[in-house]
């Protein structure tokens, strides 16, 4: 006789099922069944049958049924359906029931687990749950029956978990997947398997979709329940997003003992006060730094162009995102939104998402009201908002890269403090980013390639979800002809559209700083007002041209009158190119420059408007052809072509190699020199990537663990090299010890300290130069005191000499392997082969020792140059310092660029984005790149 629970109750005699009178028979054998070999009182059994109204003769009508039951059972002796006092106990076996059957796997599961025999485990619990037909006690509904029930299903999701659990550490992850998503349909409110599915795709290269788990399991639970999903969940999404994940399987344990394996991260929590502080010093750099950037951009001289907003009109934005005030979206009495900066302050806090999307036109105003809006915000920030934080959307590629992980990289990027984990504790950034305390406002959408348009609204809609704020910018037609192609839009935003600039604001403004008695904007403003539909009107609706025109006749022997003479300004064209055209001459007028404030300062220079017009359309033409709007100094190598690039950057340590070489061993040593280390530089400089450059502070603090791992592989170079070159015990320990802090002093170039440290191009460019001077002179030292002993004191010893004794094969391998890591360190794997393979022809050729120790240390030190030449020439400062001089011999640019560089910054051209400069427009720089021959590009930009 055979009993079913798990499942609609069923019993089997043999090979035939047997047929139970009633439900409420059913119900007394389930109860029964449900605790094997224990008494269950009458009292029990009524209440299982009945719930809580049972009938005068429930106690007899119990009788009744197990008599019945016994008969259909066979049991006419009592043997299995027992009486025992005062109640009834079912007497069956593990192999009878197949509740203990269950129960018994689990536990031979869980012990061989415990025992290190994962395989196994996963077998036995497999065939434990095979045991399962459905819900347990399927259609028997009573109160008691049902909670028993419950927990019974309860306890096979957690051996199906734990199973997963286990098949995860064995690598089973694709097995797996579909499995989890079954079950994340049947029980969408558990977390665990939402958790387990995310480390499965993960692993199985599909980390997108495991983010997408995610954000539906945050969805899920905040329409639901009003909470946000535990921490096992968001710690393993924060390792996601960080690419923390091994995608390789762990290895299993199967073959030791030990504990049962959790493929479930680690959690890294860092200590609140610590993220809390990292938040309440973003608000203070972040609000000084806008503050700066307003008032060079002269946004308060007196007031910014009056920008007003009304709700769009274009069929982008969604019906409930839309409404305000309870009146539904598609009602047509009601009024629509408008009104200034602070009318939209109050609409983005109606919107209950909080997120908004800001159209206009060219030169409309929406980056300068993305500024406005982020110090307005700023201003009023309340302890436990989040932080506004003003990114530009241009660098953004939402088929790479998820947008969390997009801004954890640019706050890091924007405020290198936040990399400092000991102020700050660990992936603070991608912290503030996934717990919601910053508010991202995205400014031009319009900047990213048009292909990827309608998949970044797709993905900030799907990432947004479950209520996180959100401001975007974009150009109008670019935002609706996106979401036209894909269909897609951000449902939860409220969408506005700036308005053309009115015409007595206009006017307001061009004459703002007008002296008394002065007439020279009169003859214009009553053009305006008698032709409102004009070309010089509608030129004027936008605060850019605004500006422009208060800015080209800004001195007073300008004539502004001459905007109104039809035959040369006859249409929209002409006066905006001219109004563009007048513009660096306006601004590049001489003027006087206020007093220095400390003796150090380096006045300011007086650049002449055509070397300044000429350098500025080259720097225009090199963004527009390498389809960026960013001006980042470490870039500047893409403006000389890529064998020119590596020929530069090549050859200066080659020269210095070749004249080593001559110099130790004659010209064919020299040759040899020469050659091999130019092949490797201008190869690696022409075909690898160049570095990023470092945002670093000298720091020794927490430092130890990584200095001694730094120090280590300098001990292995230096070890290699002494044995090589058959060098005394004492020189060996010499060059070991020299290389091991020459490389372990780099870690002490650590993050700044805190947030409060903004990036700005001179910053980091500071930062670079400091490091990259530590990199050579520390290679320059090590590199030079090798070859001076090496040169000077070698054993001469050969191993394997070849082609006639000039070349011998092991220390040809052990300045190989030297080389390689050194080039591994600075260049990754292309510098570690291409230094790798010129170490190992140099370092094999074999030649006589140094006549004397003069010429040994003369031979050391030009080895040394060319060694931190070498590793100079491949940070991002030192490549920019070469490319400078090359451009600026070619008239192309300033000598000092950065100085003309903040220069134009400051009078207004450029804008500081971050660590990179910006025109101020992309039609001022598509302006500029025409004057070069270059056409401009169907890049667009926010103003």
């Amino acid at each position: 006789m055979k009993f079913l629970v798990l499942g609609t109750l069923e019993v089997w005699d043999d090979q035939n099922r047997v047929t139970l009178p009633s439900t409420r028979h059913q119900r007394v054998l389930a109860t029964l069944l449900l605790t094997p070999g224990a008494v269950v009182p009458v009292s029990k059994l009524v209440e299982a049958t009945w719930d809580d109204e049972p009938p005068a003769t429930a106690t007899k009508q119990v009788q009744n049924c197990v008599s019945a039951l016994r008969g259909r059972l066979g049991d006419a002796g009592g043997r299995v359906i027992a009486t025992d006092g005062r109640g009834y106990r079912v007497v069956v076996t593990e192999d009878q029931l197949d509740l203990l059957c269950f129960t018994r796997r689990i536990a031979t599961a869980r012990a061989r687990a415990a025992a290190g025999e994962l395989a196994e485990a996963v077998l036995e619990m497999r065939s434990a749950l095979r045991l399962w037909r459905g819900p347990a006690l399927d259609g028997l509904d009573t109160a008691a029956l049902t909670a028993r029930a419950r927990r019974l299903d309860e306890q096979r999701l957690d051996a199906l978990e734990q199973c997963v659990d286990w098949q995860l550490a064995l690598g089973e992850h694709r097995e797996v997947a579909d499995e989890l998503v079954e079950l994340i349909i049947e029980h969408p409110l558990r977390e665990r398997p939402y958790t387990q599915l995310m480390l499965a795709l993960t692993r199985c290269g599909r980390q997108a979709e495991a983010i997408e788990v995610f954000h539906r399991l945050r969805a899920r639970l905040a329409e639901e329940c009003g909470i946000d999903p535990g921490a096992e969940a968001r710690e393993l999404y924060e390792r996601v997003l960080r690419g923390e994940v091994d995608l390789s399987p762990p290895v299993p344990t199967a073959l030791k003992p030990g504990p049962t394996p959790d493929p479930r991260p680690e959690p890294a929590v860092p200590e609140p006060h610590r993220i809390d502080r990292a938040t309440q010093e973003l608000v203070i750099a972040i609000t000084r730094q806008w503050r700066a950037e307003a008032e060079v951009r002269s946004l308060n001289r007196p007031e910014p162009v009056p920008l007003r907003w009304s709700e769009t009109r274009r069929q982008v934005a969604a019906v409930v995102a839309a409404m305000s005030d309870g009146q539904s979206a598609e009602d047509p009495d009601r009024p629509m939104s408008s009104g200034g900066l602070t009318d939209l302050l109050t609409r983005f806090r109606q919107v209950p998402a909080r997120q908004l999307v800001v159209l206009g036109g060219p030169g409309a105003g929406k980056s300068v009201l993305a500024i406005l809006f982020t110090l307005s915000l700023l201003a009023d920030h309340q302890p436990g908002e989040p932080v506004p934080v003003l990114f530009s959307l241009a660098s953004w590629n939402p088929h790479r890269e998820h947008i969390h992980c997009w801004l954890a990289r640019m706050l890091v990027r924007e405020y290198p403090g936040l990399a400092n984990t000991t102020v700050y504790g660990r992936d603070v950034a991608t912290r503030l980013v996934v717990e919601n305390r910053v508010l991202p406002v995205l400014d031009g959408l319009d900047e990213t390639p048009p292909g990827l348009r309608a998949a970044a609204i797709d993905a900030l809609d799907r990432a947004m979800a479950g209520d996180r704020p959100l401001v975007v910018t974009c150009r109008s037609e670019e935002y609706e002809l996106a979401a036209d192609q894909a269909g897609t839009i951000l449902a939860r935003a409220a969408v506005v559209e700036i308005e053309p600039v009115a015409l007595e604001d206009a006017v307001d403004f061009l004459t703002a700083r007008r002296r008394v008695g002065e007439e020279r904007w009169q003859p214009v403003i009553d053009h305006l007002r008698r032709y409102p539909d004009s070309a010089l009107a509608r030129s004027l609706r936008t605060p850019l041209m605004i500006d422009l025109a208060r800015t080209a006749y800004a001195h007073p022997s300008t004539t502004p009158t001459e905007l109104c003479d039809p035959a040369r300004f006859g249409d929209q064209a002409a006066i905006e190119g001219h109004l563009l055209d007048a513009y660096l001459p306006a601004v590049y007028a001489p003027r006087p420059e206020p007093p220095l404030r400390h003796e150090r300062s380096v006045p300011a220079r007086a650049y002449d408007v055509d070397h300044a017009e000429r350098w500025l359309a080259f720097l225009a033409r090199h963004l527009n052809r390498t389809r960026t709007h960013d001006l980042a100094w470490w870039r500047l190598d893409r403006a000389v072509r890529r064998p020119v690039g590596g020929l530069l950057l090549g050859m200066p340590a080659a020269l210095f190699f070749w004249i080593t070489g001559w110099l130790a061993g004659g010209p064919l040593i020299g040759l040899v020199y020469g050659l091999s280390f130019a092949a490797a530089g201008c190869g690696v400089h022409t075909l690898g990537r160049r570095l990023e450059p470092l945002r670093v502070e000298l720091r020794f603090r927490s430092t130890a663990t990584r200095f001694l791992c730094r120090f280590g592989i300098g001990v292995v170079i230096g070890v290699s090299l002494g044995l090589g070159w058959s060098l005394s015990a004492g020189m060996i320990g010499l060059l070991a010890t020299v290389f091991g802090f020459s490389v372990g002093l780099h870690v002490w170039l650590d993050t700044p300290v805190d947030v409060n440290r903004v990036s700005s191009p001179s910053l980091v460019l500071r930062n670079d130069r400091i490091a990259t001077w530590a990199f050579a002179l520390s290679f320059a030292v090590s590199l030079g005191l090798f070859y001076t002993v090496a040169f000077a004191f070698t054993h001469e010893i050969r191993f394997i000499p070849v082609l006639g004794g000039t070349f011998d094969i092991v220390v040809a391998c052990a300045g190989g392997l030297a080389s390689g890591l050194s080039g591994r360190f600075l260049l990754g794997n292309l510098g570690c082969v291409a230094y790798g393979l010129a170490g190992t022809v140099t370092g094999g050729l074999i030649f006589s020792r140094a006549p004397s120790l003069a010429n040994a240390l003369t031979a050391g030190a030009l080895f040394g140059l060319a060694g931190g030449l070498t590793v100079g020439l491949a940070r991002a400062w030192g490549s920019f310092a070469v490319v400078r001089l090359w451009l600026a011999a070619r008239g192309h640019i300033p000598l000092h660029l950065m100085r003309f560089l903040d220069d134009a910054h400051r009078r207004g051209v450029l804008r500081q984005v971050g660590a990179v400069y910006q025109f101020r427009h992309a039609r001022l720089e598509d302006r500029l790149a025409a004057r070069c021959g270059v056409p401009p590009t169907s890049r667009d930009r926010s103003d």
